[in-house]
């Protein structure tokens, strides 16, 4: 059978002879993997607020990072390009610094609240400056975050698109962020994990119980 996977690495190929799941993952590719993005999968990403991404530098050295914004801050252009702006942060410009040395990128797109079902996205980046008249697109919103501009726009070309099944996937319900109780030890966020021990030992309110998942085998 002929994958349209477009790079089958020989990793996964050496693994699904081992564990004898090559005919499952040939379906899955079959069915599940694309090589543009649908519409229904356009539709989606156009109603997601945050994403997390994966890049790494020529060495292969990997970062994981994660980006949020208003539903739609990652613009759908056409079914093969998406853009995200880059705001001004600690000036590490790590995931950035990565797409400077080597373009692929993956992004993984997450529905905790509603359908509880995930997207992957798998291609190749570009940085644009901010002024670049390529970043000018009728698509995108005029004004993502009021009161801040992007100093960095991420072009990507999407190479592969697939399903990240609803198992497992906890469901979280969007809630304003409480007000912090006075007084407060928690450390600021540049000094939350190099504060001393003393200040480092914080009460964290337990976490809550859930039922065990039904166990469920994903169908694809």
């Amino acid at each position: 059978m002929t994958s349209p996977h477009p790079v089958p690495s020989p990793g996964e190929r050496a693994l699904q002879a081992h564990l004898a799941t090559q005919e499952r993952a040939d379906a899955f590719y079959s069915r599940q993997v694309h090589q543009a993005l649908t519409p229904p999968m356009r539709e989606f990403i156009g109603r997601q607020s945050m994403v997390f991404l994966s890049t790494a530098d020529r060495a292969g050295h990997c970062d994981a990072s994660f980006r949020a914004g208003p539903p739609g801050f990652v613009t759908v252009l056409d079914d093969g390009t998406l853009t995200y702006p880059e705001y001004r942060g600690n000036g590490v410009l790590a995931s950035a610094g990565n797409i400077a040395e080597n373009p692929h990128i993956g992004l993984l797109f997450m529905d905790f609240t509603q359908h509880h079902i995930g997207l992957h996205i798998n291609g190749t980046a570009a940085l644009l400056a901010a002024d670049d008249p390529l970043a000018a697109h009728a698509r995108i919103p005029a004004d993502l975050a009021p009161g801040r501009k992007p100093e960095l726009w991420i072009r990507i070309t999407v190479q592969e698109a697939y399903v990240h099944c609803s198992k497992h996937i906890p469901h979280l319900e969007p809630a304003a962020r409480p007000r912090r109780r006075q007084p407060d030890q928690r450390p600021k966020d540049s000094e939350y994990f190099i504060a001393p021990a003393q200040q480092s030992a914080v009460p964290f309110p337990q976490e809550p119980h859930y039922p065990p998942m039904p166990q469920q085998v994903p169908q694809y």
